[in-house]
């Protein structure tokens, strides 16, 4: 009886001290995420004017209280900052001499490592090449390639390494930025199919024998029906077909279609891979977290990958950060706020799904006298915008024209013309049978109805693909099928409008490189479109509408009613319906 015991607390006691070396040798590590930060440094929208909860103010916040835990943190962005808000667009193109907020901002916080964004090389290189050099992390791009040495023109990966943990980051680019931008703002880069390249590198990142390997791409989870099927080299959002097709991969961090993604993927190896994307405008942070612990039977070390998003909202901002650039602030609300002309009546972009509207048709005009071109093709940039009466200032051209597009000048067919407006209308109303039917084209659920998120209709395309032309007289049936709807009746000159001439039409440049596919529709392939440009702005567009207002000194913005769509009677009672859905009563 004693012996047995005896034998009982002997292994007891054996226990306890395999739990206890267990315990011991475990480790852990936490890597956190922002993305598609767009400009959204401080609680404070400078568009709006007005205080804003999430800011990279309250990320730092957190990310310090995590700091303060025992285990290591590594903390990585995915890109797309320098767009969005007036403090980065400050602090690109009007004070290029003073340091840069968003490179005081995140190395404030302290970053490890960074991606590079579509948006980021929209800046161009004088912005992008000098944050290199002022950010306290590698900028990363495996995918972006220098033409001159055939290497990659940022770091493509880099070793970190924390409390005897290493990790590696390798960092990839949509592969679709000269779909978008003018070849200048990357000369001398060429952007590479994402899969083939992560195919590249991971044998060579697996031979640095790093304990976690992490991909920071900016580019979208987009699962499709077969991973198998490798991506095309303008895949935008490829990321599921790398973590299918490249084992290796212990967590994917992804960005730029700003989705909040937080699940476990298993590869073609049988591997589960954690895919984290943590929205845009540093509303979330992608949290991941890996422990290691040694097996028992076989003695190898193990890992655990969790993820989980954190909302920003629920954290005050960083005093600290916030005394940090409470100078910076102030320089750009000076800049915001500065008056430019006087409006006599107030314009909203809401107006613009319906018909011809005062908003669009203002930077039509702009486009049109600034090229003097035939044609102007424009479209709502943001989706739900106002500008009231009186005093316009810099904020307002903000809301009245969202992104830093060039203006080109191009050359088309009338044939081409028409075909462009079919498709821009193709993917923004949908075909009625009747009064009843929904005018606009809305997402919809399996039984036909759209899908209503927080009590609100969300279209089924995007607002800035919604391009409607200046400079033409034309109806759009939506009783008729797509593709046989627009009819062109004539210039607003009154000129006939011939579809075997040639016609100069005024464009941003995200259409005129090939955008949203309209000139693809209109049937001039992406190798050609170079040839029809004319001329572009050394500018943004933007730079040009302030500059022509600020001219004018008094506008009176009206629309210029030039197209409408029928039957009207169908319109009208479709058109209070769908209103309704997309902006409440």
């Amino acid at each position: 009886m004693l012996k047995t015991k005896i034998l009982i607390w002997q292994l007891v006691l054996i226990t306890f001290l395999l739990a206890s070396c267990s315990v011991k040798e475990e480790k852990a590590i936490t890597i956190l995420e922002t993305t598609d930060l767009h400009g959204v440094i401080l609680p404070y929208d400078f568009i709006e004017k007005k205080e804003i909860k999430a800011s990279l103010a309250g990320v730092s916040t957190y990310v310090n209280q995590v700091r303060k835990g025992e285990r290591p943190v590594i903390l990585l962005d995915n890109g797309d900052n320098l767009q969005g808000q007036p403090a980065v667009y400050y602090y690109n193109f009007i004070d290029t001499v003073s340091p840069h907020i968003m490179a005081g901002a995140l190395n404030f916080i302290g970053y490890d490592a960074g991606t590079v964004g579509n948006h980021d090389i929209e800046a161009g290189h004088a912005v992008y090449d000098r944050l290199v050099r002022k950010y306290k992390f590698p900028l990363l791009a495996a995918n972006a390639i220098n033409k001159t040495t055939g290497k990659p023109y940022f770091k493509p990966y880099t070793i970190i390494e924390k409390n005897g943990i290493s990790v590696a980051v390798i960092g990839m680019i949509t592969p679709s930025v000269p779909d978008w931008l003018p070849p200048e703002l990357y000369s001398g880069i060429e952007f590479r199919d994402m899969l083939e390249t992560a195919k590249t590198y991971m044998p060579e990142v697996l031979k640095e024998k790093p304990d976690v390997v992490i991909g920071l791409f900016h580019s979208g989870w987009d699962e499709r029906g077969d991973q198998t099927v490798e991506g095309s080299h303008n895949d935008e959002n490829g990321v599921s077909a790398i973590a299918w097709n490249v084992p290796g991969f212990d967590i994917i961090m992804c960005g730029h279609n700003h989705n909040v993604v937080n699940k476990n993927f298993v590869n073609s190896k049988g591997d589960t891979v954690l895919v984290l994307e943590g929205g845009s405008r540093s509303e979330k942070i992608g949290r991941a977290d890996v422990v290691f612990h040694k097996d028992r039977k076989s003695g190898k070390m193990k890992k655990t990958v969790t993820g989980k998003i954190i909302n920003v909202n629920d954290y005050e901002p960083d005093k600290a950060f916030l005394a940090e650039f409470s100078a910076e602030k102030d320089v750009i609300l000076e800049y915001v706020s500065k008056v430019i002309a006087k409006s006599e009546a107030s314009i909203s972009s809401r107006d613009s799904y319906f018909g011809s509207s005062p908003f669009v048709d203002m930077v039509h005009s702009v486009q049109l006298d600034i090229t003097k071109a035939d044609i102007s093709f424009s479209a709502p940039l943001s989706f739900d915008v106002r500008i009231s009466a009186g005093p316009v200032t810099v904020s307002d051209m903000f809301k009245l024209y969202r992104f830093e597009n060039m203006l080109y000048t191009m050359s088309m067919s009338g044939s081409e013309i028409k075909k462009y407006l079919e498709f821009s209308y193709s993917g923004w109303l949908n075909t009625m049978k009747g009064p009843g039917d929904h005018l606009l084209k809305f997402q919809v659920s399996k039984d036909g109805k759209p899908v209503m998120k927080n009590g609100q209709a969300w279209l089924r395309n995007q607002p800035y693909n919604f391009d409607s032309a200046a400079g033409l007289e034309y109806t759009i049936d939506v009783s008729k099928p797509e593709g046989k709807r627009v009819t062109i009746k004539s210039f607003t000159n009154g000129n006939t409008f011939d579809p075997e001439k040639t016609y100069l039409v005024a464009v941003n440049s995200y259409r005129g490189n090939g955008g949203g596919g309209h000139f693809s529709a209109a049937g001039i392939s992406a190798k050609d479109i170079p040839d029809r440009l004319v001329r572009s702005t050394e500018k943004d567009l933007r730079y040009y509408i302030l500059k022509n207002l600020e001219a004018k000194g008094t506008i009176k913005p009206l629309a210029l009613n030039n197209w409408k769509i029928i039957p009207e009677e169908w319109v009208k009672k479709a058109r209070v319906r769908d209103y309704e859905l997309l902006f409440g009563k």
